[in-house]
């Protein structure tokens, strides 16, 4: 089933929640070999820069921010705005929990490398290897389908994820869950959107597959590998796997959504829904993702051989160039340009007003991450709004300097 562009774009979290999950799915584009981050010219106020970026998006009428940035000499530099609580007032906590939704997809990939350095699995193995007999029907076929694309998002699977409809659809249904059977059952009630490999389009389903593989290797669950292969080793004492639990470790702030344009916000910080199978799952702070993604780049989880794979890039699909030229994927992490020269790396998420953002420049320097809360976005211009503020915090902050003030010449 084909989906206008805006509206494919919402599925970078665990479903297709309203319009505001959207310009992000990803945080990618444009892997190019271009040098490493140049220095600024002068010294610059990161701090300064990082509160007036929170800020312009709080005014965009996000309900709260909380930005890390982890400078070249060590230095954490924190920054919030908005609040926490609409109700209370309280300020948004510099170290807060969130769920990072598909920023979940660069543990679980992070995980089918080192396999794949262990000579545990192939990313040339097909989904029918791993699983058989799971993938068929409606012109689906895991024989046809390998690891890398499950990665790469070019598997063709579709993604069938429901979405609250109402406030009070999303009252009665917050509780639910789904199994990765079912959200895989899902999936093959459709036809694929293309042959395995002839395009690029953004799959949850395909994440929730690697989460099977991962355990039918392992012996184990995916988020219990990611405990013991990544969270563990590195110290994340603040990134867990919540499962069916609703509610979020302390301190955090509350987030909100519109299920209509015009309509009051709702209180959706406690709900489990359907993405905690690998698609989605875990719940982080800045500071646990700014370390998990500087670990990932400076060669701490991957032997150089897989960490040279999951850089290998392809275009992706039209429907997010155009929020993002020149997006390019790798195996689980993308990359974009930055204005002062080179590309950074990560991966973004959102679901339910959540957006994350995350970003290492190639030369491992510095590094960013932002959590969003109560992003509420009608339109289309909105989303691009919001997109556009988010970026320029994350170029602002990888590159030193005011956006505009370092631009390439």
């Amino acid at each position: 089933m084909k989906r206008p562009p805006i509206d494919a774009v919402r599925r970078r979290g665990r479903s297709v929640r309203r319009t505001l999950v959207s310009a992000a799915v990803l945080a990618g584009t444009l892997a190019t070999t271009v040098p490493a981050v140049a220095a600024a010219a002068r010294p610059y106020d990161d701090r300064g820069l990082l509160r007036r970026d929170a800020a312009a998006l709080t005014a965009l009428g996000v309900t709260g921010v909380q930005a890390r940035l982890l400078t070249a000499d060590g230095r954490a530099v924190t920054a919030t705005s908005g609040v926490a609580d609409l109700t209370t007032g309280q300020p948004v906590p510099t170290d807060g929990h969130f769920r990072i939704a598909s920023v979940t997809k660069a543990f679980v990939a992070t995980v089918v490398l080192q396999l794949v350095g262990e000579h545990r699995l192939s990313l040339d193995d097909t989904v029918e290897r791993w699983l058989p007999g799971v993938v068929s029907g409606n012109g689906n076929d895991g024989g046809a389908i390998t690891v890398r694309q499950l990665l790469q998002h070019t598997s063709g699977l579709h993604d069938d994820y429901p979405d609250y409809s109402s406030a009070e659809d999303f009252r009665r249904h917050r509780y639910d869950s789904s199994t990765p059977e079912q959200s895989v059952d899902r999936a093959l009630r459709h036809p694929p959107d293309f042959r395995p490999g002839a395009d690029w389009r953004y799959s949850n389903t395909g994440y929730v597959l690697l989460g099977m593989i991962i355990e039918r290797a392992t012996g184990q669950a995916w988020h219990q590998e990611v405990r013991d292969r990544i969270v563990r080793p590195l110290g994340l004492a603040h990134t867990s796997w919540p499962g069916t639990s609703p509610t979020l470790p302390r301190p955090h702030a509350r987030t909100y959504q519109s299920f209509k344009p015009g309509e009051p916000a709702v209180d959706v910080t406690e709900q489990v829904g359907v993405g905690i199978n690998g698609e989605a799952g875990l719940v982080s702070t800045t500071a646990d993702l700014d370390r998990f993604f500087r670990a990932l780049l400076g060669g701490r989880l991957l032997r150089p051989a897989q960490l040279a794979l999951m850089k290998q890039t392809v275009p992706v699909g039209e429907e997010f160039r155009a929020l993002m030229p020149g997006a390019e994927d790798g195996l689980g992490l993308f990359s974009r340009p930055l204005t002062c020269g080179g590309v950074y790396w990560g991966h973004e998420g959102g679901d339910a007003g959540w957006i994350t953002a995350t970003g290492v420049t190639s030369d491992g320097r510095r590094s960013v991450t932002l959590s969003l809360s109560g992003v509420r976005a009608d339109t289309p211009d909105d989303v691009r709004r919001i997109e556009q503020a988010e970026t320029t915090l994350v170029d602002d902050a990888l590159c030193g300097a005011p956006t505009g003030a370092h631009r390439r010449h």
